[in-house]
């Protein structure tokens, strides 16, 4: 006995199956979908949407410094950056196109993008590569904040010199006109700690004993001098004078060396 469509659907429907009408029958084909079944849709609406097309881009890693910026935190970074040889000059708490450019070699030989700013990443990479700066690496070339004026600096003019805090101030009567990083003896041979007085100025003076330039030597005790040094210019703390203390600004000796009168008084301190 022949099945009708009716009774081959609901077998289907009990057998998990889709079935058509047996040809012959006088009908056309049945076609006969399972509930949930969309014969019509793509099978690309069955994919689920990718978390790359929905989510949103990551975001670039925070600067924390770039052109422009001065600071101690500034100071660390060009510090960092000399112990890795990726800068010379400094530090000088200044962020300019030297710290730029050596911020760009050290991102690109890391494979971090080229920016020349030091971002979150830059630096946690600088951090496991370096060491922390003492307070002189972080004033190799000077730039140190000036100690409190000795009290004998306060009367009078005075070159008021500080040991503690590597600093020169310029004063008349009690007020500050300039102040200049300045370098020392080394222990063989220290500058002498006391209060004197200027006894000569040479503009273009030439030691015979060190066979070394002195340009703007101011004297005060003995061979012992304030004057400009270039080698202080080109090494910073790196070196030490014979003695003498020791400027590495040429343009602010020179004012000082306008300024400065034989007689002036001299303090250094410790």
């Amino acid at each position: 006995m022949r099945r009708t469509a009716a009774a081959l659907a609901s077998a289907a429907v009990l057998a998990g199956c889709t079935v058509e009408a047996a040809e012959g029958d006088g009908r056309s084909p049945v076609r006969i979908d399972l509930p949930g079944d969309s014969p019509s849709a793509s099978p690309d609406d069955a994919k689920p949407s990718s978390p790359a097309e929905t989510s949103e881009p990551p975001k670039p890693p925070e600067v924390l410094w770039s052109r422009g910026d001065t600071g101690r935190d500034v100071r660390e970074l060009q510090a960092r950056l000399r112990q890795v040889a990726w800068l010379f000059d400094g530090p000088t708490g200044t962020y300019d196109d030297l710290t730029e450019r050596a911020v760009k070699g050290f991102q690109g030989k890391r494979g971090l993008p080229r920016t020349g700013k030091t971002d979150a990443v830059t630096w946690k990479r600088l951090l496991r590569m370096t060491s922390e700066p003492g307070k002189w690496d972080l004033y190799l070339m000077g730039g140190q904040p000036a100690a409190e004026p000795d009290p004998r600096c306060l009367t009078g003019r005075v070159l008021c010199i500080d040991k503690t805090s590597r600093t020169l101030r310029w004063m008349v009567d009690g007020r500050t006109l300039s102040t200049v990083a300045v370098r020392f003896g080394s222990e063989y041979t220290p500058t002498r700690e006391g209060v004197f007085q200027v006894y000569w100025k040479s503009r273009h003076h030439h030691s015979t004993l060190y066979d070394s330039p002195m340009p703007y030597a101011m004297f005060f005790s003995g061979g012992q001098a304030v004057h400009f040094s270039s080698d202080f210019a080109a090494r910073g703390y790196a070196g030490a004078s014979h003695g003498c203390v020791n400027i590495r600004d040429e343009e602010a000796i020179a004012a000082l060396f306008a300024q400065v009168r034989n007689g002036d008084k001299v303090v250094v301190s410790w």
